[in-house]
């Protein structure tokens, strides 16, 4: 794979560099009539909060990418693309890895939104992997958010960053709640000291 002789760093998307929730949020006050202040931010991985019962995510999520174009359109989230560009600018090898593809039928207009997203945000990346089991991409680094995937990463030994939320407060350091907190932890990573040229926030 292209990159394999530099440092790669493993970008999870939704959650990490793009603000699902309050995007999946307004979506699911409109499929199911209620105000979008009784689903709190402030949720579990499960959306147990939002009062979900089995086949109620994948139903709103459809709708959300078929009709609302939500990939396409969520929020950045703070100081991601001003980081994976200093990360780039470097010497890092930016991997983008994102399991946006577990319906079935509308893998293409995921990809499409993705790939807009990401250009129209400026978000910088060589790689594209769409992939449920990540440790199988590879990468000397990964940021994630989803609780399992992070177990599954770290159990497999590979270094992941928690990118904090209120789905996964239970999950052990290294944490960061900021891009400039990531920034940090991948600068200070030992492992390609001798490849990189990191600047100073």
């Amino acid at each position: 794979m292209a990159g394999t002789d530099q440092f790669i760093f493993g970008v999870d998307l939704d959650g990490v560099c793009g603000d699902y929730t309050s995007s999946f949020r307004e979506v699911t006050a409109e499929y199911l009539g209620v105000p979008v202040e009784s689903l709190p931010l402030e949720r579990s991985w499960d959306f147990e909060e939002w009062g979900f019962v089995e086949g109620d995510y994948e139903r709103i999520h459809r709708v959300a990418v078929l009709e609302r174009r939500i990939l396409r359109d969520l929020p950045v989230i703070d100081g991601a693309a001003d980081a994976l560009w200093r990360l780039s600018d470097a010497g890092i090898w930016i991997r983008i890895i994102t399991h946006r593809l577990f319906i079935r039928y509308f893998h293409e207009l995921a990809v499409s939104q993705t790939i807009h997203w990401l250009d129209h945000h400026g978000i910088p990346y060589w790689d594209l992997c769409f992939m449920k089991e990540k440790s199988q991409v590879g990468a000397d680094i990964y940021v994630e958010d989803s609780p399992d995937n992070i177990a599954s990463l770290r159990a497999s030994g590979n270094y992941t960053i928690c990118f904090g939320n209120s789905t996964n407060r239970h999950i052990d350091n290294p944490r960061a709640t900021t891009w400039d907190e990531v920034y940090e932890l991948v600068k200070t990573r030992p492992g390609h000291e001798s490849q990189m040229t990191f600047d100073s926030i």
